[in-house]
């Protein structure tokens, strides 16, 4: 059975998860980085017949790509350990299970948005985003709401 978060305790992650978030997709970020500079020397040394290459350079590169890689497993590892699920890492759009009557749902938050306004059913995914209005309670609504 997964973790059941109530809207208050979803939304006191978000700042700690936003870190982390941010941390995992620039990690990511780096090592694709890493990939097309390995990708460019590689293609070098085929179109040249076989060119000279920096091994000093080649396994700082391959150290930093180990670094980032690391730091991504540490961050999404961390993020899984509070409960939430990671639906999208490159649109830092993660979903926190809740209940609402005797239906399980997901509380939505995107990377960028300041506090959880949004739910979806389990099978609705995020195109089935609902702006939260009392389902969750009146005491766990977010604190600023445009009308």
């Amino acid at each position: 059975m997964p973790k059941l978060f109530t809207l208050r305790e979803a939304q006191a992650l978000v700042p700690k998860l936003e870190q982390l978030l941010r941390a995992a997709v620039k990690a990511k970020n780096a090592a694709e980085e890493v990939d097309e500079e390995l990708q460019s020397v590689a293609a070098r040394i085929t179109m040249s017949g076989g060119m000279e290459i920096d091994p000093t350079a080649v396994a700082e590169m391959k150290v930093r790509k180990m670094g980032a890689v690391r730091t991504l497993q540490e961050s999404v590892e961390e993020i899984r350990e509070t409960g939430c699920l990671i639906k999208d890492l490159e649109e830092g759009l993660l979903d926190f299970p809740a209940m609402l009557g005797d239906r399980e749902v997901y509380l939505c938050w995107k990377l960028g948005e300041s506090q959880i306004e949004y739910w979806h059913h389990v099978e609705d995914g995020f195109a089935g985003r609902k702006r939260i209005e009392r389902e969750f309670g009146d005491n766990d609504l977010p604190s600023s709401r445009p009308n």
